[in-house]
């Protein structure tokens, strides 16, 4: 199982304010070592620098909303990488922050260019509501993608008959076509598994999420079987939080932490809802999200248990069966 490190938002925090430039050099080297994930990457980039430049000029969401015929919650979102970029409003912002200098200024356009290109979900639209596809792109971006759950087992580490079993419950009236299209979309954000570059996923999945059978008992047989099996992957920690473990720093609800390959990137901490979701992304709260996070893996179960575990719940599952 790997440390964690602090935060990378911590380090932010923590560095001594300096003069916001470009660097050219960084941002064209940025683009080489990213892995499939390029447009997403790029957003935040983008997000990130444009952060940066404002900060450091001293000038205030809002005010910058206002140059480019905007709010200071998009700036917000701009600077997140939550939104698609205008070739204008990023121009009109480099403006804005005095940066002049052509070479720069093209370095960063290009990337907003990147930033823009469709994502594969894009195919999904009918099916895939705009606060869920934020998440879908910091998704493919991830290096790390840390979890706890308490109602279902991840939809990374899903089968196709859980899955359509666990959508079937939120979308009860909707046609079959559509259920059919939301679990072919959870297939596909399956693939990012498979690259030759894949995340670290490490879930810790409470007790309740294995033992509840969702979709009837040969459902989750299967389920349990596949967990059991994917745990076993190099890239892949599953913890299971034991019944025995009484109470824990988690229980309010679901948690997911990002984590990217660049350092500039702030971690970010997505927590769904029923219809919606809070992306959180200020330092001081996602270090406190890291700090639960932690705790539930160290009152987990450790991760070489988990094969065992989820093989005695399925077992004693079959025995109740008449």
């Amino acid at each position: 199982m790997e440390t964690v490190r602090p935060p990378a938002s911590a380090q932010l925090q923590g560095a001594p304010p300096q003069r916001a430039q470009l660097q050219g050099a960084q941002l064209q080297g940025a683009g080489r070592d990213r892995p499939q994930s390029g447009p997403a990457v790029a957003r935040m980039l983008v997000g990130t620098q444009l952060r940066r430049l404002r900060e450091a000029r001293d000038v205030t969401a809002k005010d910058a909303g206002d140059a480019i015929r905007g709010s200071s919650s998009k700036i917000s979102r701009m600077e997140c990488g939550r939104t698609s970029f205008k070739l204008r409003d990023v121009t009109d912002l480099l403006s804005l922050y005095g940066v002049d200098n052509d070479d720069e200024r093209a370095i960063l356009l290009a990337l907003v260019e990147e930033a823009n290109v469709p994502g594969w979900w894009d195919a999904f639209g009918d099916v895939v509501p705009r606060w869920f596809e934020d998440y879908l792109r910091l998704e493919q971006a991830a290096r790390v993608i840390r979890s706890f759950e308490t109602q279902f087992v991840p939809g990374l580490l899903q089968t196709q008959e859980y899955a359509r079993a666990v959508i079937r419950l939120g979308y009860d009236a909707a046609p079959t076509d559509g259920v059919e299209r939301r679990v072919s979309l959870r297939m596909r954000r399956q693939q990012l598994l498979r690259r030759p570059d894949p995340p670290h996923v490490w879930a810790v999945i409470d007790e309740a999420a294995l033992r509840r059978p969702i979709g009837g008992a040969a459902t989750m047989r299967g389920q349990l079987a596949h967990l059991a099996e994917i745990s076993e992957l190099p890239n892949i920690t599953v913890q299971i939080m034991p019944f025995s473990a009484g109470g824990h720093a988690a229980a309010g609800g679901p948690i997911t932490i990002l984590r990217f390959a660049e350092d500039r990137i702030r971690d970010v901490v997505f927590l769904e809802q029923l219809n919606s979701a809070v992306y959180v992304d200020k330092p001081a709260d996602i270090g406190r999200y890291w700090h639960v996070m932690n705790r539930l893996a160290i009152e987990a179960a450790p991760a070489t248990a988990a094969a065992e575990i989820i093989h005695q719940i399925s077992d004693q599952a079959g025995s109740r069966r008449p």
